[in-house]
């Protein structure tokens, strides 16, 4: 009876600390850009398939990701993207470009049409950095240009971008991924501006 007795007193005292500890809501954040113009297509300008998006290590999951002062990584539990970097910045990318006015068709893959030109992307960086006030996103571009029964490396790019960030809380962080995201995508449709129909 007294180890009974004990037991329910840990037990009391641990259901105390329980319902004392505030409740966190998970919330899900849209993992979007928004592009300032949509333009129609060119019917004059290439078609552009973009290829699945490759990810650099630790963007494998959907936790807000940030930088501590120590230069360590943390991803939260609570806070997180609706769909992982690699689909929400893969669909923000064909998106994108589709609306800048340059190509008649940007392609997914499994089209059947055929492309003149691939684009193979990896997203390198896409974390906050709260020491520095501000967040980057970073991609690798490869274009490949397709001649029939050849195919040969049009061009190869490294890009980033970073944006302001003006407190270290889930909604400043993802306000400021989701502008260094538009820039970043910015950049790479200036980079690609130079593509012309193969001959």
């Amino acid at each position: 009876m007294k180890r009974r007795g004990m037991l329910a007193g840990v037990l009391a005292v641990a259901g105390c600390g329980l319902s004392e500890r505030p409740y966190e809501q998970k919330r899900v954040w849209p993992l979007i850009a928004r592009r300032p113009q949509a333009l129609a297509a060119n019917p004059r300008g290439p078609v552009l398939l973009v290829r699945a998006l490759q990810i650099g290590p630790g963007l494998e999951t959907r936790g807000l990701r940030s930088l501590r002062a120590d230069g360590s990584v943390r991803s939260e539990f609570y806070e997180t993207w609706a769909t992982l970097p690699a689909q929400g910045v893969e669909a923000a990318l064909r998106d994108w470009l589709a609306a800048s006015g340059q190509y008649s068709a940007v392609l997914a893959p499994g089209s059947r049409m055929t492309a003149d030109y691939a684009l193979e992307a990896t997203l390198t960086e896409f974390i906050a950095d709260p020491p520095h006030r501000m967040a980057r996103a970073a991609m690798t571009l490869v274009v490949l240009e397709d001649r029939g029964a050849t195919t040969r490396v049009r061009a190869q790019h490294a890009l980033s971008a970073d944006a302001t960030l003006a407190a270290d809380d889930a909604p400043a962080i993802v306000q400021a991924l989701r502008m260094a995201l538009a820039r970043l995508l910015t950049d790479v449709e200036q980079t690609l501006a130079g593509l012309a129909r193969p001959a």
